[in-house]
């Protein structure tokens, strides 16, 4: 039996959940078709997105088809959702990537496309809703081609489009023959020179359809409506036939990817893993994330539409795993891939918002909600201001706010209201700075020497820590600590933002060796531990930082802004106001297309004012690009949430309160 994970992708309300529900119906998975109006849908479980219409959450269904098993995964279509459908990139096999015939090709839509082909994910592209009326095929078509990627092969046509009649009608093998031949021989040599010297069979353009679609070079169109089941069977077809199954190593060493974390009805924690190699079976014993450990007390796997219990899960399937208390979101089990280590598909959370209970006695159920919301969706980073008592969330959007309020509010019984959104700047050095502070010398009471220098780095590199001390010069634990203290110290530079893109560079080290007194145990106070290495490097990092200087650089989006030609003259006045800068301008016929650089912080109000300037007409779209220094305005500052090791005296004095 082969595999096949396939996710199903596009812009919200193109009618993902609808074509699952309707996949799932024609292959006999589910007797009746569920309504994403009336919250019947298989996939989408949560109450809210049951409310919403709208997926939230992937998830995971399964169903056969012929000798293939399908593991179908639903993701969201709202951007503000993005991050949980980039888990879901890294464990599928192929995709549908589902277009309206109606909206046509939407801002989402080449966002995914852009991310499906450069991680080389083979993709055929399903067009919905042809009873709507309104569809057009034709139009669509060239919107693909143009805004998407002009290596499509539709592989039919639409009758009566735009009715309740409208049907798909799969073109046969001589009308597929010429553009096949066209698109096909452009990456097959051997195909090109059997074109010229007139010998093509059809098997062989058949088979270098399939390879060049498994290869994600070309991208077969479907259309269809989930609601008639019109192009649905083709569709089906198309799966089974066109995107390849799901390699896995089955004698191979344990391997696997974990994509999904949710709590169960007893809150216990329960895994979504991808196989990639060997054989997971229940009580093994796994290693992920910096050696933590854990052992697999139960599993799952999906089959005809729902999980089953099993004692193993095999490379190239979907398991749901039960026992490992400390797994995360984005954890390898057991041996890393290579291909896939350390990738982050889309953009991080450029947004940031205080969230503070309704009634004041809720402020600890509020964190222990807000950690359990953050192990389902890392990316919402938790950062708590212990002196304000506050705890703050990160964004991609609005619409990310208002689910995490319903959530909280649905699942924990906990009302909560937020302050207003603020983008999440970075501080980049300026220039290099050094410092050091020794044992037993200087105003600070820490049994140890520390002395770090640090200077920029690559944009984009990261924080890197280095030693020009000898590694046998003192216990490795006391590096260890040097090094996590100064990644977490970075976290909030001279101006309260992350500090990025440096290296840092430990110069100087010392200990006061273990002590003892006579007939007696071991006296701390003439003995260095990992605290005061812990205590001291704050105050170091702070001091070579001020040396060095940084400067506040605030997100930058890609903008490209599709707008009637005569309303330019509303448009760029605005454009202007919120900081948006045209790089490009095109003419489409009546259309003007714009592209170019906008703050993040400038997009919302962007995104609101556009509508009324352009009748409704104005579609823009915006990526993350880049962070660019702060120029204009006032320089933001983040509140700190540390000891405030910029301050020493208030430092040592926060420090000496704490112990």
């Amino acid at each position: 039996m082969h595999m096949l994970n396939l996710g199903i992708l596009a812009h919200v309300d193109a009618g993902k959940t609808s074509l699952t529900e309707r996949l799932l119906h024609a292959v006999g998975v589910i007797d009746e078709i569920g309504s994403v109006d009336d919250g019947s849908t298989q996939t989408d479980s949560l109450a809210l997105e049951r409310q919403r219409g709208i997926t939230i959450k992937s998830a995971v269904v399964s169903f056969t088809i012929d000798d293939v098993t399908v593991n179908l995964i639903d993701t969201p279509g709202h951007p503000d959702f993005i991050a949980e459908v980039e888990r879901v990139l890294s464990v599928l096999d192929g995709a549908v990537l589902v277009v309206s015939a109606v909206e046509g090709v939407q801002a989402q839509t080449r966002v995914l496309m852009r991310t499906l082909q450069r991680l080389r994910i083979p993709t055929l592209v399903f067009v919905n809703k042809i009873d709507r009326a309104g569809a057009q095929y034709e139009r669509v078509l060239e919107r693909i081609s143009a805004r998407l990627t002009p290596a499509i092969v539709p592989m039919g046509e639409v009758g009566e489009p735009g009715t309740r009649g409208a049907h798909f009608v799969p073109f046969d093998d001589a009308r597929l023959r010429a553009p096949l031949l066209d698109l096909l021989a452009e990456h097959d040599d051997d195909l090109l020179t059997a074109y010229v010297e007139g010998r093509v069979p059809d098997g062989r353009l058949r088979a270098s359809l399939v390879r060049q679609t498994g290869q994600a070079l070309v991208h077969p169109v479907y259309f269809g409506s989930a609601m008639t089941g019109a192009g649905i069977a083709e569709l089906i077809a198309g799966i089974k036939e066109l995107l390849p199954s799901g390699e896995g190593d089955a004698d191979g060493p344990v391997s696997g990817t974990v994509f999904k974390v949710e709590r169960g009805p007893a809150g216990e924690k329960i895994a979504y893993a991808r196989m990639f190699s060997g054989a997971l079976r229940t009580r093994d014993r796994l290693t992920f994330r910096d050696g933590e450990a854990g052992k697999v007390t139960a599993i799952s796997v999906f089959d005809r539409g729902s999980a089953v219990r099993e004692t193993s899960v095999a490379a190239g399937r979907i398991g749901k795993l039960w026992g490992l208390g400390d797994i995360r979101i984005g954890d390898t089990i057991g041996v890393p891939r290579k291909s896939s280590a350390g990738e982050q598909h889309f953009s991080p959370p450029t947004l940031e918002t205080v969230v503070a209970p309704s009634r004041p006695r809720d402020k600890g159920a509020l964190h222990l909600a807000l950690t359990q919301l953050a192990e389902q969706d890392p990316l919402i980073n938790l950062r708590q201001d212990e002196l304000r008592k506050e705890t703050s969330v990160s964004l991609y959007g609005e619409v990310q706010k208002e689910v995490i309020q319903a959530t909280l509010a649905d699942e924990f019984g906990i009302d909560v209201v937020f302050r207003e959104t603020t983008p999440l700047c970075i501080e980049r050095l300026v220039g290099s700075g050094t410092a050091v502070e020794f044992n037993g010398k200087g105003s600070h009471p820490f049994l140890a020497t520390v002395g770090l220098r640090i200077d920029p780095a690559p944009v984009d590199s990261g924080v890197e820590f280095r030693l020009e001390v000898e590694l046998g010069a003192m216990p490795y634990a006391f590096f260890k600590a040097v090094e996590d203290t100064v990644r977490q110290t970075l976290e909030q530079g001279i101006r309260g933002w992350r500090v990025t893109d440096c290296t840092v560079t430990m110069t100087h080290s010392g200990y006061s060796p273990r002590q003892s007194h006579a007939h007696q145990g071991f006296d701390k106070s003439m003995s260095s531990t990992g605290a005061d290495f812990r205590g001291l490097t704050p105050l170091v990092v702070m001091s070579a930082l001020r040396e060095a200087g940084t400067r506040v650089y605030e997100p930058m989006h890609r903008f490209r802004l599709e707008a009637p030609a005569d309303t330019l003259g509303a448009v760029l006045p605005l454009l202007a106001k919120q900081r948006a800068v045209p790089q490009t301008t095109q003419m489409r016929g009546a259309t003007s297309v714009l592209e170019g650089r906008v703050p993040v912080a400038e997009v919302h109000e962007l995104e609101q004012q556009l509508p009324g300037l352009t009748r409704g007409e104005g579609e823009l779209e915006c990526v993350f690009d880049h962070y660019a220094p702060v120029v204009r305005g006032t320089v933001p500052d983040r509140p700190r949430t540390d000891l405030n090791p910029l301050d020493r005296k208030e430092y040592l004095l926060n420090v000496t309160r704490r112990v």
